[in-house]
């Protein structure tokens, strides 16, 4: 049997805690949670170790996001509306909801402006002395800009049935199809992302990563009439920029190259790291395009499992080169 490394005595605090974990002769307990107190780091500055600062609940800012989804398309996407219900009432009701969530969790959010860790860095950040009235005034920007998201999804629904011949309806896309979900919480968090909310805009895109496979950050930029068609593997980096009437398929990914170091050995976040999608480009599945430099011209096909980092002119279809398929029947040499 291995050597115990804990103490075996009972711990000197049991006395004056008001709730030790010792039980009987070994204090297991107290000796773990006096190790780990060891690590945590001081309350407000932004570390690995940091555990004390209040940070927006996940579970608060997921309903406002799913109450955010009922305003924008009620009784299809995430509650179910009573037949006999009144759909005007019942938008009421969940924007209300959001207004209160949001402001709360906006506020807790909002320190990490200053405090956080890049910021710390950059050394620019002016501290907020009202993050109570701040949080309420951004709150009611994100609600205002509701009927814009609105009208974009509305678009997006209508690219989808276009551009899927297996879809039939409408309401199969609003209740079933991962892109429009994906794309619904990007709009949205887009919003709160363009307010310099922290925190709070990739909680929600993260989510619908971990729920569609789908990863949109919430600082891209993307057009009217977007579709992704089946969409399991697709990534969209933080700066693209994507036109109007694009359409991509499973397992693209719109990402970075190595991007460079400051003089501290820092990454330099502040520059464009992904490529940009002009209007009516198709890009087909298991392509991928790099770097922020890389402009795909209006109305270009880029093909299946496509390797790109350099831009090409309107009107192109890129392509792999020749692949030799060799077909053999079973058994033979």
């Amino acid at each position: 049997m291995a050597e115990a490394r804990y103490p075996l005595e009972r711990c000197e605090s049991c006395d004056s805690r008001d709730v030790c974990g010792c039980r009987g002769p070994a204090q297991l307990s107290c000796y773990v949670v006096d190790q780990l107190t060891k690590s945590f780091g001081e309350d407000g500055i932004d570390t690995p170790e940091e555990v004390g600062t209040p940070v927006p609940s996940r579970a608060r800012v997921l309903e406002a996001l799913f109450c955010t989804m009922d305003v924008l398309f009620p009784g299809r996407m995430h509650t179910e509306l009573d037949v006999d219900a009144s759909t005007e009432a019942f938008v009421h009701e969940r924007l209300a909801r959001v207004q209160r969530l949001i402001g709360r969790e906006i506020a807790r959010a909002l320190p990490f402006r200053w405090t956080g860790a890049y910021a710390r860095t950059k050394g620019d950040a002016r501290v907020d002395t009202d993050t109570q009235q701040t949080s309420k005034l951004l709150a009611n920007q994100f609600i205002a800009e509701f009927p814009r998201i609105r009208e974009l999804l509305v678009e997006d629904v209508q690219a989808a049935y276009n551009g899927d011949p297996a879809a039939h309806t409408y309401a199969e896309i609003m209740l079933s199809y991962p892109g429009l979900q994906a794309i619904t919480v990007q709009r949205v968090a887009h919003v709160l992302y363009d307010l310099d909310v922290p925190l709070i805009p990739r909680m929600m895109s993260e989510w619908a990563h971990t729920t569609t496979g789908i990863d949109i950050h919430p600082g891209a930029r993307i057009g009217r009439s977007f579709f992704i068609d089946h969409g399991t593997g697709v990534v969209i980096g933080e700066t693209c920029e994507i036109g109007d009437d694009v359409k991509l398929y499973q397992g693209v990914t719109l990402g970075a190259l190595s991007f460079p170091l400051d003089e501290d050995g820092n990454p330099i976040k502040d520059i464009k790291r992904h490529p940009t999608l002009e209007d009516g480009v198709v890009v087909y599945a298991n392509a991928t395009i790099l770097g922020g430099e890389t402009v795909i011209g209006k109305g270009s096909v880029i093909g299946s499992n496509v390797w790109l980092g350099k831009s090409v002119p309107p009107g192109s279809t890129v392509t792999q080169g020749n692949v030799e398929v060799k077909v053999r029947r079973n058994g033979e040499d």
